[in-house]
């Protein structure tokens, strides 16, 4: 039985990681790296803590909203075209968000580099698994998941460097610039791929998604800032509900949905959806409060702070690389139940941590998370890409990257709004000081700070209340994200499944090449990805 024929790599395999992995790590960058400068943004442009989290949700928010609509998009006229062109839309906005002079236009710069990102991100994968033939595919998906990962960690690194000499601007400078190196290289490296098989737009469901995931992360931010009975908060939360039926029936009555609801019937597709999504929610949400905990309550500089967290990409790459490995050894639900609980003890750890406990118990909760990461997110997205046929690879990417996007907007939305709650209620009675100062200090703690640096002989006393404060958001948040990843690996020790179709048994030898079929996925009714009966991806190796 032959094998499907597979997009042929213009620069070698190699080279074809090189190239989506730049890229991916420019999108993932972009929502870790900002991070970083939420003191900065704080104080620069006088934004309160509902402010920082809609900047950096804002890019966050469309990336999920507009990646699976985008993706399908590759599939129908190639993904090369469409991942170069995500590359200089957001170059081009990241250049204009830059000029920035106030929280509102950094706002909708962010939302438009989301656009961008959006195009972007379901090529890097479905590039991967559409060029890679069957028996290479499952390292290069988890080399692309470790990527996924530490490319966060990477971010905030070149994010830490540049901040100690320049402006937040400086971000977003190098940001534009990275953009066009890699558009270059998706045009010298990557090869086209594209369905053989093209399906009518499903407008319908685009508008169903993008509405469910825009109007629910706006309720959860608008909810914690303006009180959750407020009928814009009830209206948004109305809006999430009947946009996510709407997108369900409409779903199951067409004969081309973008995604078809039928997917989250399948085991292995179901388990790696809330995989990657709990797991990315735990660890952006963790990056909004854990870079700001260094900084304030450690002291750090942004790059030390972006120093501080290198252990986890140190952890997080060979994990991911072995993963494969320990799927064949124990199974899927296994491994991906272990990674979850690993990532759950490790935010965890951090609710023990106070304004004396120093870097080393930070750190430990790091090496848990990191670990934690590399096993989940690796058996999260095999999961997901391989429970659909070949034809399938860009949704099913871009389902991949939804699920990390909204769980990214969801952990800044939820985490964010726990951590604000928590710290505004955790704050003593400001009626005291100067209007200026308590404006300050209950808009954020970075601002509460900068006040009592400036306050005289009540200051010493007020930043320590700021820090008491903060500490009470940061342990709630950090709580609430490791009760969602206990009850998420709950979940897949009962409901994932042993191991996927395609992949061998977990007593099979690790180095054995990956030899076997797939049945036909009946959700989608196509051959699934690896089968001998998969329809061909098209290489066109002279489109640019």
């Amino acid at each position: 039985m032959s094998t499907p024929p597979v997009a042929r790599p213009r620069a070698g395999h190699t080279g074809v990681l090189f190239a989506m992995c730049l890229s991916l790590v420019l999108v993932v960058a972009s929502v870790s790296a900002l991070n970083l400068a939420l003191p900065d943004l704080a104080v620069s442009l006088g934004a309160s803590n509902t402010d920082l989290t809609w900047i950096a949700d804002g890019y966050t928010v469309a990336l999920a909203a507009l990646v699976l609509p985008l993706g399908a998009l590759g599939d129908r006229i190639g993904r090369r075209k469409v991942l170069i062109a995500g590359n200089l839309v957001f170059g081009a906005a990241a250049a204009l968000a830059a000029t920035s002079a106030s929280t509102s236009h950094l706002i909708v710069w962010r939302v438009v580099m989301g656009l961008g990102a959006a195009m972007i991100m379901p090529g890097t994968l479905s590039t991967i698994t559409s060029s890679f033939p069957p028996e290479r595919r499952s390292r290069g998906v988890a080399i692309w998941s470790g990527f996924a990962a530490a490319g966060a960690i990477i971010g905030m690194l070149v994010a830490g460097a540049l901040l100690e000499d320049w402006s937040w601007k400086s971000l977003f400078v190098v940001s534009a610039a990275t953009a066009v190196v890699c558009a270059l290289s998706a045009v010298v490296l990557a090869p086209e791929t594209r369905s053989t098989v093209p399906e009518p737009v499903d407008a319908g469901g685009t508008a169903a998604t993008m509405l469910a995931v825009g109007s629910l992360v706006y309720g959860i931010i608008e909810g914690s800032d303006q009180g959750w009975t407020r009928p814009e908060v009830l209206a948004a939360f109305a809006v999430c509900a009947v946009s996510l039926v709407a997108y369900a029936v409409g779903g199951l009555r067409s004969s081309h949905p973008l995604l078809d609801p039928r997917l989250f019937g399948l085991p292995g597709f179901r388990a790696g959806s809330v995989t990657v999504m709990t797991q990315f929610m735990a660890v952006f949400g963790f990056f909004f409060v854990g870079l700001q905990y260094l900084q304030l309550i450690l002291g750090y500089s942004p790059l030390k702070s972006a120093a501080a967290l290198i252990p986890v990409a140190v952890v997080v790459m060979p994990v991911s690389v072995l993963t494969p490995r320990i799927v064949r050894r124990i199974g899927l639900k296994l491994t991906m139940t272990a990674g979850l609980l690993l990532l759950a003890a490790g935010m965890g750890w951090l609710t023990r941590l106070h304004a004396d406990s120093g870097y080393p118990p930070f750190l430990g909760g790091l090496l848990l998370a990191g670990a934690g990461i590399g096993l989940a997110g690796s058996t999260g997205t095999s999961a997901i890409v391989g429970s659909v046929g070949a034809d399938r690879q860009g949704v099913a990417s871009a389902m991949n990257d939804t699920t990390r996007e909204v769980g990214s907007a969801l952990g800044i939305a939820v985490m964010g709004s726990v951590f604000s709650s928590r710290y505004r209620a955790g704050l003593p009675d400001l009626q005291r000081l100067p209007a200026q100062a308590a404006e300050a200090v209950h808009h954020s703690a970075a601002a509460g700070l900068q006040a009592a640096a400036h306050l005289g002989p009540q200051g010493p006393q007020l930043a320590q209340a700021v820090r008491d404060a903060f500490l009470d958001g940061f342990t709630a948040a950090t709580g609430v994200a490791a009760a969602v990843l206990a009850l998420a690996a709950l979940g897949a020790l009962i409901r994932a499944p042993h191991r996927l179709p395609g992949l061998p048994s977990p007593a099979a030898d690790t180095d054995a090449p990956d030899t076997a079929t797939a049945p036909e996925d009946r959700a989608t009714r196509q051959p699934a990805a690896g089968h001998a009966d998969a329809a061909p991806v098209v290489h066109t190796p002279d489109e640019s």
